[in-house]
């Protein structure tokens, strides 16, 4: 594709209550295959003066014209037309955009007989469908065409024209273009140059291929879409809020992406609370990921990095200061205030001694991560003087847990490997004396995750597998084992070694746990079905109640240490993240900060309905159905049915690596399910993931596609495509070799032969400690060989896209890879894309949006038969 080509972004379409312009306003002409839509209406801005700046006539430099159509006045990516609404101009008075019916002789603008003026156009193109497209602009004056922010086109010398002679139309300038599927802004910025003489005449056209666009471009001047990778990827964002102790004030993080380039800005913003009062901003050159409040006063803490250093800087917000504390050291990690603000913890990480520069003898298969011999220790700074001591050395990491209530002890662990029994590894829990530097092992064992000193400063919360503390955790029948990511709750005390398991009973996962010092609660932050919610256990009565925050997944929370108040970050399935405040006491919730509330002002969603069956040994599997924005129940559609089938369930969070809100925009239905052994759904249920390598979930998911299709007359049978990532992948491939069933797949970092990802992925042997627990190749070979899509690869017929990170460290890209020699020897229709110098998951800008064009494409190929947009990103050679 030529360089002035433009790709414009994906998805956004006619939606419910689009205001459209009558189709008397524009003409269509010629009845051959490139047909022509000319624009006789437009929203208009301007036309306003623009002289030209002082001394733009030095003979040295000269500032000439088509200097003010080059300089932007505005940020053009961002502008939106809009009836009626209005631009603040340089002079202090506001433009207007006004709706302008032209006809076919084009827009005549205003012009100034001795200074020059500019005016900008403004339409909205809508195409159904991937479609080429030719823009054709024709006017005496200077001019500039922009689609969706990018330079389309340009005439950058006005016309001469003669003095008592009718002014010609003008010269003509086109291009080419794409339009992805979705809502296009064609801009115009025109420029009056009074030397020329000419009249201010603008007139455009939109050919197009009528074999590509069925039914044809409409244009019309509502801003109203659907959503497009734009909102997914481009606009600002908050990652993560922090409270301070007292619970008044709240740090929120944000970042926004700067393309076209792959870099990003992130900031911080701080907020009064309860009232959400945007009282600082902290911007500009600072790389800031989360801030730690000290425990009195207005006062946090932040890290700042410059390549492999870091530095540690104090904010007091009362005094106006900002100090560092710790300056420039190398590999430094996170760091701790202690309870009474005296002192910092914070944790260093040393380089191992490495082998000579051509071989490596491999310690243990920990030692295959490049990471491994790396260690990190813990060290403690006094606040303000900033004097440092060194706290742990030895072999093995130390990593902090907890600083006691009277901050004179450290809870931190150490990780041992040891080959007698899965996990394979043990952890040691310890307690620092600071006074002494004297250290006592607490507790030593396997499935611990963490753990944090009560308010008493004797018992400990412990969170860990349910088997962390022998099988008092478990709650499922006799003979079956627990699925140890199925995360539980422990109050333990380390003087009887005794541990009371207080969420035996508690269906949904914890993944976080506040122990309260102003109330006799713990705060639980869990993994509840498809939803993540916050839950308070209440010690005395030993009940669990939900707190409602307003959302559906809460993806990051932090509670005040003084106050029973929090903030966090959270989305739902149609509603864009969002930072919020709790009020914990009455248990009400406000919505603190919208950083997309401009950007999503004009996205239609469509609904998201559950939608649950009985699978065949009787248990509910749920799932949910996301429905295009202008739904018609009398159509039939399309549908991509999407699942993980691992450990973890789908959650109901927006966006996201896999967007179904930006697949249903593309005129999909979209299908996600939730099959046996996700966590969140009781012990019993998650259980049913160990040992199976998704037998049963593959039956479970070809079974409720099908009785999906039966109860929804809406989708068309022979338009279902499947996609999973991961461990979503590997069933993907797993599923094409037991069914017929769906017409394309995709599988994103999927494993086709579980014996090879055991052994080679970093993490794969861990996995299966838990997933294959206590099987391994030489003993299950109905597990590693039979249920591995690579030993069954003759059974797919249908065509399949693989990606992979080509430095994926978790899945290697071999999985990929030995699957598509599979199905090219035999013959079978697959692709195979690999993501250059990406891991598991696809984080670069660039990669990741032209990585999610390459599903929606694949898609669009073999479930509406228009494979215009793969042919444009993977041309045939």
């Amino acid at each position: 594709m030529s360089a002035n080509k433009i790709r414009m972004s994906a998805a956004a379409a006619l939606l419910l209550f689009l205001i459209t312009i009558p189709a008397s306003s524009f003409t269509q002409e010629s009845e051959k295959k490139d047909r022509e839509l000319v624009i006789t209406s437009w929203l208009v801005l301007g036309p306003f003066p623009s002289p030209l700046p002082f001394f733009h006539d030095d003979e040295k430099k000269v500032f000439p014209v088509d200097k003010l159509l080059e300089f932007e006045a505005t940020d053009i990516p961002w502008l939106k037309p809009r009836e009626g609404a209005s631009l603040k101009l340089h002079d202090g008075t506001r433009a207007q955009w006004k709706k302008t019916d032209t006809g076919r002789r084009g827009v005549q603008l205003t012009k100034s007989a001795d200074i020059p003026s500019t005016a900008y156009l403004g339409i909205y193109v809508e195409v159904t469908r991937w479609t080429t497209a030719r823009i054709t602009v024709v006017s005496p004056q200077l001019f500039q065409v922009y689609l969706d922010g990018n330079t389309a086109v340009k005439k950058t010398e006005a016309d001469k024209g003669k003095e008592g002679e009718d002014s010609p139309r003008g010269k003509s300038a086109s291009e080419d273009i794409i339009l992805e599927t979705g809502k296009h802004l064609l801009l115009v910025k025109t420029v009056f140059d009074p030397a020329s003489g000419s009249d201010w005449t603008v007139e455009a056209a939109l050919s197009y291929n009528e074999g590509y666009a069925s039914p044809p471009p409409l244009l019309t001047h509502s801003p109203v879409e659907k959503m497009t990778i734009r909102h997914l990827l481009d606009g600002p964002k908050v990652n993560s809020a922090s409270i301070s102790a007292d619970g008044t004030l709240a740090a929120l993080s944000k970042s926004q992406a700067q393309p076209p380039s792959d870099d990003s800005e992130s900031w911080l913003e701080i907020y009064q609370l309860p009232e959400g009062r945007l009282l600082h901003t902290f911007r500009g050159g600072m790389s800031v990921s989360s801030v730690n409040w000290a425990p009195q006063g207005k006062i946090f803490s932040y890290t700042s990095h410059d390549k492999s250093k870091a530095t540690i800087w104090i904010v007091d917000l009362d005094k106006g200061t900002t100090n560092p504390i710790l300056k420039d050291v190398e590999d430094l990690e996170g760091h701790v205030w202690a309870p009474d603000g005296s002192f910092i913890i914070y944790s260093v990480s040393e380089k191992g001694q490495q082998d000579s520069k051509n071989l490596k003898r491999f310690q243990n298969m920990e030692d295959r991560q490049p990471w491994w011999r790396d260690r990190s220790y813990l060290y403690r700074l006094t606040v303000p003087d900033g004097v440092r001591q060194r706290l742990t050395a030895g072999e093995l990491s130390t990593s902090l847990n907890s600083i006691s209530p009277d901050g004179k002890s450290l809870l931190f662990t150490r990780t041992l490997v040891d080959y007698a029994e899965r996990p394979f590894s043990k952890t040691e829990l310890y307690s620092l004396d600071l006074s002494t530097l004297e250290a006592k092992m607490l507790w030593k064992g396997k499935w611990f995750d963490s753990a944090q000193w009560g308010p008493d400063g004797k018992n400990l919360l412990v969170l860990g597998g349910p088997s962390t503390f022998g099988a008092i955790g478990h709650n499922v029948p006799k003979g079956t084992l627990p699925n140890e990511l199925d995360t539980q709750a422990y109050l333990y005390d380390p003087q009887t070694g005794q541990a009371d398991p207080i969420s035996r009973r508690f269906n949904p996962s914890i993944n976080q746990a506040f122990w309260s010092r102003t109330e006799d609660c713990i705060y639980f932050k869990t993994i509840d079905r498809s939803f993540q919610q916050l839950y308070k256990f209440d010690l005395q009565k030993r009940s669990l109640s939900h707190i409602d925050c307003g959302i559906e997944v809460i993806q990051q929370i932090d509670i005040a240490e003084n106050k029973p108040a929090a903030v966090c970050v959270g989305s739902s399935a149609t509603i864009p993240p969002k930072a919020y405040f709790l009020d914990l006491e009455n248990r009400k919730w406000t919505i603190l900060h919208d950083p997309g509330k401009e950007d999503f002002v004009d996205v239609r969603f469509g609904e998201v309905e559950p939608w649950r069956f009985k699978n065949k040994q009787g248990r509910w599997i749920e799932g949910r159905v996301y429905y295009p924005p202008d739904f018609n129940k009398n159509k039939k559609y399309p549908c991509i049915v999407y699942y993980y089938g691992g450990a973890s369930p789908v959650t109901r969070e927006f966006g996201g690596r896999y967007p179904k809100n930006l697949y249903a925009a593309q005129g999909y239905i979209v299908y996600v399910l939730q099959p046996s052994g996700s966590y969140g759904f009781g012990q019993e249920f998650s259980a049913l993931h160990v040992n199976d390598w998704g037998l049963v979930v593959a039956d479970e998911i070809i079974d409720g596609v099908r009785k999906f299709l039966n109860d929804h007359s809406f989708v068309d049978p022979k338009r279902v495509g499947c996609m999973g990532a991961s461990y979503g992948g590997f069933m993907t491939m797993l599923i094409l070799t037991r069914t017929n069933l769906f017409s394309a797949a995709i599988a994103h970092a999927g494993i086709s032969s579980i014996s090879s990802y055991w052994g080679e992925g970093f993490w794969g042997y861990w996995y299966n400690s838990v997933s294959a627990a206590n099987s391994f190749p030489w003993n299950r070979k109905d597990i590693y060989v039979n249920q591995s899509a690579l030993f069954n690869a003759d059974k797919i017929s249908t065509p399949l896209l693989l990606l992979h990170g080509s430095q994926d460290t978790n899945v290697p890209p071999g999985e990929s890879t030995q699957l598509f020699t599979a199905l090219k020897l035999l013959g079978r229709e697959v692709e195979y894309i690999q993501i250059l110098d990406q891991d598991h998951t696809i984080m670069n800008y660039t990669k990741r949006k032209i990585w999610t064009k390459t599903i929606l494409a694949w898609f669009d190929k073999w479930l509406k038969s228009e494979q215009e947009w793969w042919s444009s990103l993977y041309p045939q050679k």
